[in-house]
């Protein structure tokens, strides 16, 4: 290994907080096959035995942390949010917040054709870069990697999942009631706005989010309401309560009935 790679190799270290004991192991984790191919090293040289492990390792951390942290969460509701978090999308979008295309190994090929900055291959190395720590630190290290850059920004990541979805499958396990989305304004110029959206439920204003557009908007409400429900059971007294009313009448109607 030159000393410019190692100097490459050193600084994505101090970027990602976490110094190879075993630095061939980094080099491995973020050589594309294109690279390795020009070179005409063996193919399992490339990132993607590496990557098959990181993959493996970061289901299982985000696993965890869903079941410990969310105790009324349901296991369908924990495994949509689990392909959330580790989807492509979302991993490519960790992988720009820590600018990890400056750091990938490319063939002359692939990154004049702006390989570099491919959702694949993004999201790629980033869990090879997590099954490389996972082989030089051990699983605690690799966890301590993803609790910073996976799981400190599920909140920026969550805007790509269907929480709207999430949110009524939640409602209808818990009885909740009823849920409306609401335009509240539309701020900017044509080419740069921003909407406010209101989610209700029964009738109750209960979370105001914005995004670039009113779908966007809505999915951050509904993340909002979702992390309501986990933080704090329910989602508030009176959207339960009113929840609750709407179904007694129905309930006492049924015990005249039987009367």
């Amino acid at each position: 290994m030159n000393e410019q790679l190692k100097s490459k190799l050193h600084k994505l270290e101090d970027v990602i907080g976490y110094h190879f004991k075993d630095l061939d192991l980094l080099k491995v984790a973020v050589s594309h096959t294109s690279y390795v191919n020009e070179l005409r090293v063996y193919k399992w040289e490339s990132y993607q035995r590496m990557e098959y492990l990181g993959d493996a390792v970061l289901e299982l951390v985000i696993s965890d942390y869903l079941y410990r942290n969310n105790p009324d969460m349901s296991e369908g509701v924990m495994s949509k949010t689990r392909s959330s978090i580790v989807c492509e999308t979302a991993l490519s979008y960790c992988a720009r917040k820590i600018n990890l295309s400056e750091y990938i190994l490319l063939g002359i090929g692939e990154a004049a054709a702006g390989g570099a900055d491919r959702d694949s291959i993004l999201s790629d190395v980033f869990e090879s870069i997590i099954g490389a720590i996972y082989l030089d630190g051990g699983y605690d290290k690799a966890k301590d990697h993803i609790y910073a850059h996976v799981v400190n920004e599920i909140g920026d990541t969550m805007v790509y999942v269907d929480n709207k979805s999430m949110l009524q499958e939640i409602m209808q396990s818990k009885h909740i009631g009823k849920i409306e989305y609401s335009v509240i304004s539309e701020k900017g110029p044509e080419h740069k706005k921003v909407f406010e959206v209101a989610l209700v439920i029964n009738g109750k204003q209960i979370v105001i989010a914005q995004g670039k557009n009113k779908k966007k908007a809505e999915q951050r409400a509904a993340f909002e309401a979702i992390k309501m429900i986990n933080e704090y059971g329910l989602l508030g007294g009176d959207a339960n309560e009113e929840s609750s009313k709407d179904e007694k009448p129905e309930n006492q109607d049924k015990d005249n009935k039987k009367e």
